[in-house]
Protein backbone atom coordinates (compact mmCIF):
# COMPACT_ATOMS: atom_id res chain seq x y z
CA UNK A 1 0.00 0.00 0.00
CA UNK A 2 1.07 3.25 -0.98
CA UNK A 3 1.12 6.59 1.85
CA UNK A 4 0.77 9.97 0.89
CA UNK A 5 3.08 12.50 2.94
CA UNK A 6 1.87 16.33 3.50
CA UNK A 7 3.65 19.38 4.61
CA UNK A 8 0.65 21.51 5.32
CA UNK A 9 1.24 24.75 4.85
CA UNK A 10 -0.89 27.95 4.23
CA UNK A 11 0.21 28.51 0.80
CA UNK A 12 1.69 25.57 -0.44
CA UNK A 13 1.29 21.85 0.41
CA UNK A 14 4.57 19.87 0.18
CA UNK A 15 3.82 16.02 -0.98
CA UNK A 16 5.44 12.73 -1.34
CA UNK A 17 4.84 9.40 -1.80
CA UNK A 18 5.45 5.79 -0.56
CA UNK A 19 6.56 3.28 -2.35
CA UNK A 20 4.38 -0.24 -2.27
CA UNK A 21 6.50 -1.66 0.55
CA UNK A 22 6.51 1.64 2.83
CA UNK A 23 10.27 1.53 3.34
CA UNK A 24 10.97 4.75 1.08
CA UNK A 25 9.22 8.45 0.84
CA UNK A 26 10.09 9.99 -2.82
CA UNK A 27 8.95 13.68 -3.16
CA UNK A 28 5.61 14.70 -5.52
CA UNK A 29 5.69 18.16 -6.99
CA UNK A 30 4.43 20.87 -5.10
CA UNK A 31 0.76 21.83 -4.26
CA UNK A 32 -0.19 25.63 -4.37
CA UNK A 33 -2.71 26.07 -2.58
CA UNK A 34 -6.17 27.78 -4.33
CA UNK A 35 -9.23 27.20 -2.32
CA UNK A 36 -9.43 25.02 0.66
CA UNK A 37 -12.33 22.75 -1.38
CA UNK A 38 -9.85 22.52 -4.88
CA UNK A 39 -7.32 22.07 -2.64
CA UNK A 40 -9.35 18.80 -1.15
CA UNK A 41 -10.73 17.74 -4.58
CA UNK A 42 -7.31 17.69 -5.89
CA UNK A 43 -5.25 15.46 -3.01
CA UNK A 44 -8.39 13.06 -3.47
CA UNK A 45 -7.77 12.51 -7.09
CA UNK A 46 -3.88 12.36 -6.29
CA UNK A 47 -5.01 9.84 -3.64
CA UNK A 48 -7.37 7.62 -5.68
CA UNK A 49 -4.72 8.01 -8.44
CA UNK A 50 -1.34 6.62 -6.59
CA UNK A 51 -3.31 3.73 -5.20
CA UNK A 52 -2.95 5.62 -1.55
CA UNK A 53 -3.94 3.77 1.45
CA UNK A 54 -3.45 6.10 4.07
CA UNK A 55 -2.26 9.71 4.69
CA UNK A 56 0.48 11.10 7.03
CA UNK A 57 0.31 14.67 7.40
CA UNK A 58 2.83 16.50 9.49
CA UNK A 59 1.45 17.98 12.95
CA UNK A 60 3.47 21.30 13.47
CA UNK A 61 3.91 21.29 16.84
CA UNK A 62 5.67 24.08 19.55
CA UNK A 63 8.88 22.61 20.88
CA UNK A 64 7.40 22.12 24.12
CA UNK A 65 5.25 19.68 22.67
CA UNK A 66 2.03 22.19 22.96
CA UNK A 67 -0.42 23.31 20.26
CA UNK A 68 0.01 26.51 18.38
CA UNK A 69 -2.60 28.21 15.95
CA UNK A 70 -0.90 26.10 12.51
CA UNK A 71 -0.78 22.67 14.83
CA UNK A 72 -4.93 23.44 15.48
CA UNK A 73 -5.56 24.22 11.54
CA UNK A 74 -3.93 20.83 10.53
CA UNK A 75 -6.32 18.82 13.27
CA UNK A 76 -9.16 20.67 11.27
CA UNK A 77 -8.00 19.93 7.87
CA UNK A 78 -6.89 16.33 8.87
CA UNK A 79 -10.93 16.18 9.72
CA UNK A 80 -11.24 17.27 6.07
CA UNK A 81 -9.01 15.20 4.45
CA UNK A 82 -10.33 12.17 5.83
CA UNK A 83 -13.80 12.94 4.91
CA UNK A 84 -12.73 13.91 0.88
CA UNK A 85 -10.52 10.81 0.48
CA UNK A 86 -12.07 8.15 2.78
CA UNK A 87 -8.18 6.65 3.80
CA UNK A 88 -6.84 7.12 7.48
CA UNK A 89 -5.38 10.07 8.35
CA UNK A 90 -2.27 9.88 10.68
CA UNK A 91 -0.51 13.01 11.95
CA UNK A 92 3.12 12.79 12.48
CA UNK A 93 4.55 15.27 14.81
CA UNK A 94 6.70 17.41 12.23
CA UNK A 95 9.08 19.27 14.78
CA UNK A 96 12.00 20.48 12.61
CA UNK A 97 11.47 19.15 9.60
CA UNK A 98 11.24 22.28 7.80
CA UNK A 99 14.47 23.46 9.79
CA UNK A 100 16.17 20.49 8.33
CA UNK A 101 14.99 20.51 4.77
CA UNK A 102 16.56 24.20 4.58
CA UNK A 103 19.95 22.37 6.27
CA UNK A 104 20.08 20.10 3.81
CA UNK A 105 19.36 22.39 0.68
CA UNK A 106 22.03 24.99 1.85
CA UNK A 107 24.67 22.06 2.36
CA UNK A 108 23.97 20.80 -0.97
CA UNK A 109 24.19 24.63 -1.90
CA UNK A 110 20.83 25.17 -3.11
CA UNK A 111 20.18 28.64 -4.20
CA UNK A 112 18.29 30.47 -2.37
CA UNK A 113 15.60 31.13 -5.03
CA UNK A 114 15.69 27.52 -5.55
CA UNK A 115 15.41 26.29 -2.14
CA UNK A 116 12.38 27.87 -1.78
CA UNK A 117 10.28 25.34 -4.34
CA UNK A 118 12.46 22.54 -2.87
CA UNK A 119 11.65 23.13 1.04
CA UNK A 120 7.86 21.67 0.99
CA UNK A 121 8.59 19.04 -0.84
CA UNK A 122 11.55 18.22 0.82
CA UNK A 123 10.05 18.51 3.89
CA UNK A 124 7.02 16.32 3.14
CA UNK A 125 9.41 13.44 2.52
CA UNK A 126 11.18 13.94 5.58
CA UNK A 127 7.73 13.53 8.05
CA UNK A 128 6.85 10.66 5.40
CA UNK A 129 10.06 8.79 5.86
CA UNK A 130 10.24 9.65 9.72
CA UNK A 131 6.45 8.10 9.86
CA UNK A 132 7.36 5.07 8.10
CA UNK A 133 10.81 4.43 9.83
CA UNK A 134 8.96 4.56 13.37
CA UNK A 135 6.38 2.15 11.98
CA UNK A 136 9.04 -0.66 11.21
CA UNK A 137 11.00 -0.25 14.14
CA UNK A 138 7.50 -1.18 15.95
CA UNK A 139 6.95 -4.25 13.77
CA UNK A 140 8.16 -6.93 16.09
CA UNK A 141 10.46 -9.15 14.40
CA UNK A 142 9.16 -12.63 12.77
CA UNK A 143 9.15 -15.98 15.19
CA UNK A 144 11.71 -18.46 14.04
Amino acid sequence: MRILGIDYGSKRLGLSLSDEDEILASPLPVRVRTTPTDDLKFLEALAREKGVGGIVLGLPLNMNGSQGEMAQAVQGFAGELQRECKVPVVLFDERLTTSEAERVLVQADISRKKRKSLRDGLAAVLILQGYLNSQRSNIDPPET
